[in-house]
């Protein structure tokens, strides 16, 4: 079915039986938005005038049972979303099989073997992408280019909605790409995405993922008022269709792209309206981040006693999970936290410990901003003696490492300044304000201050 059904027929399919049912039925189950509007229709009260015209178009003097044929239809659709369900689950074993072969050989088994062609295993590797998106990017854009090949050799849904696949996969990609700072190659990916989404089912759902996903590209590129205004109408679209879950995602993002803007106080207030929307079930990962956020921009906005007991409500959470990049950044914040109450020798402890595991995680640009919260530490205190060595240690370690050169200048002047002690506090913040600033806008110039 190229069109999408009326809402009069959706109900009707729950009431009557015919020839159209089986095609009315096909689309409901592929398309997302008649889903939508099915369940809402369903479970709704019949509409009088909705009511008036069903009845003069059936002719029928008094309501008739349609119990038998309810039924029939509920079988019907529960005997094909149970179809889907075993699709979902045998992707599951074939996704291993497939990423057993050499990574130039999976295209040409997604091409050629038909019991790979499913529109189960298109879903796994769409969400095997957004899973390793930051932890693998490369791999993440390789699972959603085989995603791609899937919507090509599907024959059982619409040219609608497999271009709405299409879009979908090209929107991971453009994403795996940003993350990897390939921002022509992920600038491309999202135009070709959109093209898609335009010739697709034009279902709300789908638009609303990919503006998500493309202001993240924006926030990269330091375009933040677009990137804000698309993430607005992303909350916008999520909320209307009843996804509290994914708004709170958009307004998560919506809080980053303010505090890369260098407005961190305006980010407090959407990543509380976030935690109240976000599912912990459904993304404890990102709870933690939503947290984290919040935390760090109370302790950059001078917050520091309400910082402190979020931190103390979060450590169940933060225990959750031990990866060593998750532990380090809350070392980070509370090292932050505990500077601003003047728990100095704590402070001092956590920035170290910090820093050691950023350097471990090679993580290069977080270890030089941490570096530099324990250089404005030392340098309040009038530590030259500290404050040299960790210059000493901060710059050989980074020109070896992927840090662009506008950041590196930043550093050589600054360990410059403390080798002839003519750093302060001051200096300190300048370079690392200009560090925050740089990590997400390339192009930034160092000027060196006065």
């Amino acid at each position: 079915m190229k069109v999408h059904p009326h809402d009069l027929l959706i109900q009707e399919l729950f009431s009557a039986s015919g020839e159209d049912d089986q095609a009315v039925l096909d689309h409901v189950i592929r398309c997302g938005r008649c889903q939508r509007r099915a369940r809402s229709l369903l479970h709704a009260k019949p509409d009088p005038l909705v009511d008036k015209v069903v009845w003069l178009d059936l002719r029928l003097p008094q309501p008739a049972d349609h119990t038998f044929a309810v039924e029939r239809s509920l079988a019907r659709a529960s005997s094909l979303l149970a179809f889907y369900e075993e699709e979902k689950a045998e992707a599951v074993g074939l996704l291993p099989e497939l990423l057993e072969h050499p990574a130039g050989r999976r295209c040409w088994i997604l091409r050629n073997h038909r019991r790979f062609q499913t529109w189960g295993l298109f879903e796994l590797l769409l969400e095997r992408s957004r899973d390793q998106s930051f932890q693998d990017a490369a791999q993440a854009e390789e699972m959603a280019l085989l995603a791609l090949e899937i919507p090509d050799r599907l024959e059982d849904f619409d040219d609608e909605r497999l271009e709405d696949m299409r879009a979908r996969a090209l929107a991971c990609v453009g994403n795996a790409r940003r993350v990897q700072s390939d921002l022509r190659g992920a600038e491309e990916a999202f135009s070709v995405a959109f093209s898609h989404l335009s010739r697709g089912t034009r279902d709300p759902m789908e638009r609303a993922v990919l503006l998500d996903l493309k202001a993240s590209l924006r926030r990269a590129q330091g375009r933040f008022t677009e990137a804000y205004r698309l993430l607005h109408r992303a909350v916008f679209l999520f909320r209307q269709l009843g996804e509290r879950h994914l708004a709170g995602r958009s307004l998560v993002n919506m809080a980053i792209v303010l505090r890369y803007a260098g407005e961190p106080s305006r980010a407090i207030p959407l990543l509380h309206q976030a935690l109240e929307l976000i599912d912990p079930a459904r993304e404890p990962r990102l709870l933690l981040f939503t947290w984290n956020n919040l935390i760090d921009d109370l302790a950059e906005n001078g917050q520091f006693m309400e910082a402190q007991g979020l931190l103390a409500r979060a450590r169940p959470l933060y225990r959750q999970f031990p990866q060593p990049w998750i532990q380090n950044r809350r070392k980070w914040v509370e090292g932050r936290i505990a500077r601003g109450l003047g728990q100095r020798g704590q402070a001092e402890t956590l920035f170290l410990e910090a820093r050691d595991g950023f350097l471990l995680e090679g993580a290069a640009y977080d270890t030089a901003l941490v570096s530099l919260d324990l250089a404005y530490f030392y340098a309040e205190q009038g530590r030259m003696a500290e404050l040299k060595n960790v210059a000493e240690e901060m710059v050989p370690i980074f020109s070896s490492r992927q840090i662009h050169r506008e950041a590196l200048a930043a550093l050589a002047f600054w360990r410059q300044a403390v080798e002839a002690e003519r750093v302060g506090v001051d200096l300190v913040m300048s370079v690392a304000s200009f560090l925050k600033r740089a990590r997400h806008d390339p192009e930034l110039r160092f000027q060196q201050p006065e």
